[in-house]
């Protein structure tokens, strides 16, 4: 880890998959809004990068599919900072393939970052809320838990389930803990970029991002989507707990658009 302050602001997060894309934009808008941030990533390199450039943030690597690197997580926020309010559920990886194409190890992977990491995070961040008088959790889930294109078999089961658990917490933990998700259409992420690149070079399979392009004409960026984030996370969505806020530039109001 590196760093600590003396003097931490008046509320803490903790940013998984901070490192770049919506996770980093997060981070910035967090801290912008006076929230210390405790950015989680596998990614050493773009972490610290990210957590430098931060107002008041500080950069823990770790792999959220591991009990042990979560609870370390939120034992070194409140070692830091002192306290723990707020979580942001971001750390996501995507795969393609239908259910027959997808390898087992493969299925296992999308789950396990993209669903169990919540599941683990929340397990020991939410303690630390309770312990603070309460918090808020904010899942970044994708209109892809309640739409599929072909071949995402594994990333929109994971999806679903985040949207799932996020109303299952939110039963279970209010009024001391707030939980939302927020549920992005098509964002300029690194991890888009990276998928296109995968896709162009797999002969035969046409492109994923055909026939995703909502009202709005355009993809997201990462700092509209951590707006929203920020937002829920917010005293402004004090009375929004279970909620599903979809940010797709209307992409699902299209019908037959996914």
């Amino acid at each position: 880890m590196v760093g600590a302050f003396i003097n931490p602001s008046e509320r803490v997060a903790v940013v998984t998959g901070g490192a770049k894309g919506i996770g980093a934009a997060t981070a910035s808008a967090l801290t912008a809004d006076g929230v210390s941030v405790l950015i989680v990533d596998r990614d050493t390199t773009e972490g610290e990068k990210t957590a430098a450039n931060l107002t008041e943030g500080l950069f823990v690597r770790g792999d959220v599919s591991s009990a042990s690197d979560a609870e370390r997580v939120a034992t070194e926020c409140v070692r830091a900072f002192g306290r723990l309010d707020i979580l942001v559920n971001c750390a996501g990886i995507q795969r393609y393939g239908s259910v027959v194409e997808t390898p087992e190890a493969e299925w296992d992977e999308v789950l396990a970052v993209n669903l169990k990491g919540m599941f683990l995070l929340s397990k020991f961040c939410v303690p630390k809320m309770l312990e603070g008088g309460g918090g808020t959790v904010v899942n970044v889930a994708s209109v892809q838990g309640f739409a599929a294109q072909k071949g995402v078999a594994a990333y929109s089961a994971s999806k679903g389930g985040a949207i799932a658990l996020t109303r299952a917490m939110a039963v279970d933990f209010a009024p001391s803990v707030r939980v939302n998700c927020v549920c992005p259409g098509v964002v300029d992420t690194p991890m888009l970029r990276e998928a296109a690149a995968m896709l162009a070079d797999m002969p035969g399979r046409p492109s994923r991002q055909s026939g995703m392009q909502p009202p709005m004409r355009r993809v997201a960026r990462p700092e509209e989507i951590a707006s929203a984030i920020v937002f829920l996370a917010g005293p402004h969505a004090s009375f929004i707990t279970g909620a599903a806020l979809v940010v797709d530039g209307g992409l699902l109001s299209i019908l037959g658009g996914t």
